[in-house]
């Protein structure tokens, strides 16, 4: 009996426990990858290195168990399973934590000093000039702004052009750009506001 439960917890650890532990090591070390490259293409040289660390860290982990269990098929199933889990996750992290800036530029034939004005209240640089498009005249309008204000900027887009087309870009430097000064509280409730009016349509 006592050899039959060794033999039962041998194999779970090989084929269950193990396996798992691998899985989970990878979905840490490619998360944390996947924020460190885009931390790197933003120009943060102070948390890209330690993020590195780490990750380096845990990988060492983990294909230290695969060398040690190469006849393990699970281990590296679970291997390449955690490292397809890891990279979705780094990306939902990433996209939670909203970090860097951006551009945004808007091209609209409707006029735009409504936004413009709308963008400026709420303490937003905006630079905008005439052009010419495929169908005639049009306004284009660039404001940078935090990737955190994204989603507040375009609802305002949404609710005061909403045939306008818009296109977003990252941006690694920015230097003497107008920025509301004040964080959350008033943006989070205009979004909420925005939110309900739509609802209330």
């Amino acid at each position: 009996m006592l050899q039959f439960l060794q033999l039962f917890d041998a194999w779970t650890f090989t084929w269950i426990i193990l396996p798992l532990l691998i899985f989970c090591a990878r979905i840490c070390d490619v998360s944390i990858g996947t924020i460190r490259i885009i931390f790197v293409s933003r120009g943060q040289k102070l948390i890209a290195p330690i993020l590195g660390f780490f990750e380096v860290l845990i990988w060492l982990m983990a294909i230290g168990k695969i060398m040690q269990n190469l006849t393990n098929v699970m281990a590296y199933v679970a291997y390449a399973g955690g490292f397809a889990m890891g990279n979705f996750i780094g990306i939902l992290i990433e996209e939670k934590l909203a970090v860097g800036m951006v551009i945004i530029r808007i091209i609209t034939k409707k006029g735009a000093s409504v936004l413009i004005e709308k963008l400026k209240s709420m303490g937003y640089g905006v630079t905008s000039i005439d052009a010419e498009g495929n169908e005639g005249p049009v306004n284009i309008v660039y404001s940078v702004l935090k990737r955190i204000d994204l989603e507040i900027v375009i609802s305002i887009v949404e609710k005061h052009n909403p045939k306008a087309f818009y296109s977003i870009e990252d941006v690694r430097t920015v230097r003497e750009g107008i920025f509301p000064l004040k964080r959350a509280g008033y943006g989070r409730k205009y979004l909420r506001l925005m939110r309900n009016r739509r609802k209330g349509k």
